[in-house]
């Protein structure tokens, strides 16, 4: 006998799972873009500020 949480998944069941687990992947992408932007956005400001500095 199989108890209802030992029986495999089924068809529909795995796309949606597989679906939610494409959209939480593409948000934490989006997420890690977003950083990475802020952080080569200081970078460059502080780069400026360095260049800035020795040309004074």
């Amino acid at each position: 006998m199989f108890l209802p949480f030992c029986a495999p998944p089924s068809a529909e069941s795995r796309r949606q799972h597989q679906r939610y687990k494409l959209e939480l992947m593409k948000s934490w992408r989006d997420s890690a873009e977003a950083h990475l932007a802020a952080l080569n956005a200081a970078i460059g400001t502080v780069e400026q500020q360095i260049n800035q500095e020795r040309e004074s």
